[in-house]
């Protein structure tokens, strides 16, 4: 009786053990990926920015106190230069830096809450659910994501919250993709069959065992779902469809400073440049990510 009682928490113990080794030889992969560090440090310097930028930056993002230096290329004074309106264009790039981080964090993670649960469910259950699910899925896969988001943002209006809500509307298909073929993958392990034997109820099994079991691939998912949301905030701005002015965005940025790229190539350079090192940053960390929770890739 004291080895039937003792039994499962000496194997629990084990599990633990191990998993936790796992994780550390992951964190030992992915620090020997230079680009992953490359990525990371560029998202590292990016988040402090975006915290600290009262701190950092010589005036609000809407202040026109440079007026008298409108158009000014860069100089010491003004590292990025001065915008048509008299606005530091630094100033603006990182207050920028806010908004896309923002959009991208919390858009991903929405999406992530609204994924999870139902690939889970799909996985799972299989039948019913599992069919309704994935119609439901293949039905908004028909529209590109951007299309999807230009439409809803047409008929409720511009406005963060509802950039956010336009890309959770199609955000949440990968990741539900994903946890459902993970699910699907473990649900027939011994570990699962012997939780179900002892009478687990499937909520259990699935929150204590299948999710804990499908984390990599979750974290790399919405890694790399970060820049996606960015990418479609850029966009929507740069059609005038995404956060009101004069709150900066790097794709209204862009846009605006469409009009005078021929003698003033700063206006529309920077943020560009902005829009793509972050993109590049998180699919770099993205990348490193997959392969250091992968046992089998050798860095």
């Amino acid at each position: 009786m004291y080895n039937q009682l003792t039994g499962p928490k000496e194997r629990s113990s084990e599990e633990l053990t191990k998993q936790t080794n796992l994780w550390l030889d992951a964190i030992k992969r992915f620090r020997r990926n230079k680009l992953a560090m490359f990525g990371a440090l560029i998202v590292f310097l990016l988040v402090f920015v975006a915290i600290f930028a009262p701190w950092i930056t010589p005036a609000g993002y809407d202040e026109t106190k440079y007026l008298e230096e409108a158009y000014a290329f860069p100089s010491m004074k003004h590292p990025l230069g001065v915008d048509p309106i008299g606005r530091d264009y630094f100033s603006r790039i990182v207050y920028g830096a806010r908004i896309s981080l923002m959009v991208g964090f919390l858009a991903t993670g929405i999406s992530s809450l609204v994924g999870i649960p139902l690939g889970a469910l799909a996985g799972y259950l299989g039948g019913k659910a599992d069919w309704f699910i994935m119609r439901l899925i293949e039905v908004i896969s028909v529209i590109p994501p951007l299309l999807i988001a230009i439409l809803f943002m047409t008929i409720l209006g511009s406005g963060l919250q509802n950039v956010i809500l336009a890309i959770v509307i199609t955000g949440w298909i990968n990741v539900c993709r994903l946890v459902r073929g993970q699910i699907f993958s473990l649900k027939e392990r011994d570990f699962v069959i012997a939780a179900r034997g002892l009478g687990a109820k499937s909520r259990r099994i699935i929150i204590q065992h299948l999710l804990p079991n499908s984390l990599g691939p979750i974290i790399v998912s919405m890694t790399l779902g970060i820049p996606t949301a960015i990418m479609i905030e850029a966009g929507l701005s740069f059609l005038g469809l995404g956060v009101n002015p004069p709150t900066p965005s790097w794709g209204q940025m862009i846009n605006d400073g469409l009009g005078y790229m021929r003698f003033y190539w700063h206006l529309p350079l920077f943020p560009a440049i902005m829009v793509a090192l972050t993109m590049l940053a998180f699919s770099f960390v993205g990348d490193g990510l997959r392969d250091a929770l992968d046992p089998t890739m050798k860095i």
